[in-house]
């Protein structure tokens, strides 16, 4: 277990704003909105921000407060904060994050979290600190052994874990495959599981219908993820604007918003995000996680008896149907917010506070 601390070299940030003056701007349809993507004057103003506005050294400094650490398992490199609480019968708690998420999703429940939980916010291999991979086979499986292994190494004989996108996978595996030490999870998702839509009530044919339209709009980045992830590297590794509007998209699509991302999530900490990917060259490891462990989206998961909290946020990509998550799942609490999407502890920190709170204490 090492010490770590962020301390980007200047010269990276001087390239940064080099290639943000160079960009290159595409052609757009008059009028096409976010149908196309994201709108050419809306990310424009976004990039103009980020580079005379937005001030790194400052969300540096932030995420510096929190004690981090970097060890090595399984051959690969793992980066993670550590707040412990002062609470000393305080539970451990492992939070996990997903695509296109990091660490930072955590920052403002952390605090609150931290007074009643020892936590655990690690980097996932090929994402952020953690990254890139050096090796293939770092899917779903392999991650939620190697957290085992950290919060072993934490000495941490008991803990409880949450997630959300592939945190939520991730976290699953990692209770049922070490459910002697995990007390329970808490998810922000499911995967959907089969059913005939024949048999949905009225409140399941419209969370199935989530899924559809998902399938039907959305997914593209999956399929190129899942498919050609490094191709997709040398676009996104090299063009900031591109990385940006890559993960923009994700925030305006998968939020609680109206009309932009910062309907439902601050800007700086959109930015501080993605950075994390430009910073440390995680475009393409990050994606090749769809390559890894793509199907377990479509495919059934083996039950888990851990008990297992689930909490709902409407604009979720998705919405889970309680009936079918209770064939695999030993579901001791389910949760329906009535705001919220995708990235929950951005959006809504004190609802996902208060829920895990109800589950764990």
């Amino acid at each position: 277990m090492d010490p770590f601390r962020i301390d980007v070299p200047q010269e990276q940030l001087d390239d940064l704003h080099t290639r943000l003056d160079l960009t290159r701007w595409p052609a757009e349809l008059p009028g096409s909105g976010w149908g196309s993507g994201v709108p050419l004057g809306y990310l424009k103003e976004l990039a103009h921000h980020w580079r005379h506005g937005y001030d790194w050294r400052r969300h540096e400094r932030e995420l510096n407060e929190f004690p981090q650490f970097t060890t090595e398992i399984d051959g690969q490199r793992v980066h993670f904060l550590h707040v412990r609480s002062g609470r000393t019968d305080a539970l451990p708690l492992l939070l996990t994050h997903g695509w296109p998420g990091s660490v930072v999703e955590f920052l403002k429940v952390l605090g609150p979290l931290s007074a009643d939980f020892h936590v655990v916010v690690p980097s996932l291999p090929g994402y952020g600190f953690s990254g890139p991979t050096t090796e293939p086979g770092w899917g779903v499986h392999r991650i939620a052994r190697a957290w085992a292994e950290l919060m072993r190494r934490l000495g941490y004989e008991r803990y409880a874990a949450h997630g959300g996108d592939w945190g939520a996978l991730i976290t699953r595996e990692l209770g049922r495959l070490d459910a002697e030490h995990v007390t329970a999870v808490h998810l922000t998702m499911l995967p959907g599981g089969q059913l005939d839509p024949a048999e949905l009530t009225e409140d399941e044919r419209r969370r199935f219908e989530t899924r559809l339209r998902y399938q039907r709009e959305l997914s593209g980045y999956s399929v190129l993820q899942s498919q050609r992830p490094q191709t997709l590297a040398y676009a996104l590794h090299d063009s900031p604007v591109g990385q940006l509007a890559w993960i923009t998209e994700k925030f305006r699509d998968w939020t609680d918003s109206a009309d932009s991302p910062e309907d439902a999530v601050d800007r700086d900490q959109l930015l501080t995000n993605v950075m994390l990917y430009w910073l440390t060259g995680t475009a393409g490891s990050s994606a090749r996680l769809y390559q890894e462990s793509g199907a377990l989206w479509r495919t059934p998961l083996e039950p888990s008896p851990t008990p297992t909290a689930v909490s709902v946020f409407p604009k979720d990509i998705t919405l889970p149907i309680r009936r079918i998550a209770e064939r695999d799942n030993n579901i001791v609490r389910w949760t329906e917010h009535d705001r919220g999407g995708h990235f929950a502890a951005m959006e809504q920190p004190d609802l996902l506070v208060a829920d895990i709170r109800a589950l764990l204490l």
